[in-house]
């Protein structure tokens, strides 16, 4: 059965991202979907709040089946995930610590704390890290540096992957060609997580600086 011309519906993109994943959907179907979001997975400058809600509207235009579009872009977004974990893997421990040390204005206890704060709440981290953007790719690189049991990895990343994409594709699929509002409000999202995850890295830059100042000198007199 022939795709559905995508180009053929109001509301359709065919610039940039969201014209790319059109023109890849209505070529590849659910296969192109998977293979958006596997790519945004490895690149997240590829925003995925484009793509889903695009796919959402692809299946609500006839090119391709809903079930299909959660299928495929869940099984990508596992195979994305899986692709940061085995870097995550061969970079290995100890080669993490060793290129920390080398790392200004940070100590190896940070990365120690790090380490125990993972494995007290890495399978809650990788589960909820799924739906959280920007965060959502990250989390797959220590999961893998800490070598999280790949079976449990992978369960948690496709449950968080299915709900995150669920979401975001019903919405594309509910709003038909007004699937853009879905991106205006996941874009402010993630320009906030942005936005607190760089005041979080100034605030540790300015202590860490302030940390390593000399005390001051001692007091005129001191230990006469």
């Amino acid at each position: 059965m022939p795709l559905v011309p995508l180009a053929a519906a109001p509301g359709e993109p065919t610039s940039g991202v969201a014209g790319w994943a059109a023109r890849l959907v209505e070529v590849a179907g659910g296969p192109g979907a998977g293979l958006a979001i596997a790519l945004e997975n490895l690149f997240p400058p590829l925003p995925s709040e484009i793509i889903l809600p695009l796919t959402g509207f692809a299946a609500a235009q006839g090119a391709i089946g809903l079930a299909s579009a959660l299928f495929w872009t869940t099984l990508g977004s596992v195979v994305g995930a899986a692709a940061l974990y085995g870097i995550g893997r061969a970079i290995g421990r100890d080669r993490m610590y060793a290129l920390w040390a080398r790392l200004p204005l940070v100590k190896v206890s940070d990365l120690e704390r790090t380490e125990a704060w993972f494995r007290r709440h890495g399978t809650k981290a990788v589960l909820l890290g799924r739906m959280v953007p920007v965060f959502r790719s990250l989390i797959s690189v220590p999961a893998g540096v800490e070598r999280m049991r790949l079976p449990v990895f992978l369960a948690l990343t496709t449950v968080g992957s299915f709900v995150w994409n669920t979401v975001l594709v019903l919405a594309g699929y509910w709003l038909g060609d007004r699937w853009e509002l879905v991106e205006r409000y996941v874009g402010v999202l993630s320009k906030v997580v942005l936005g607190a995850a760089l005041v979080a890295v100034i605030a540790y830059v300015v202590v860490r600086v302030r940390g390593s100042r000399p005390k001051g000198r001692h007091r005129a007199g001191e230990g006469r």
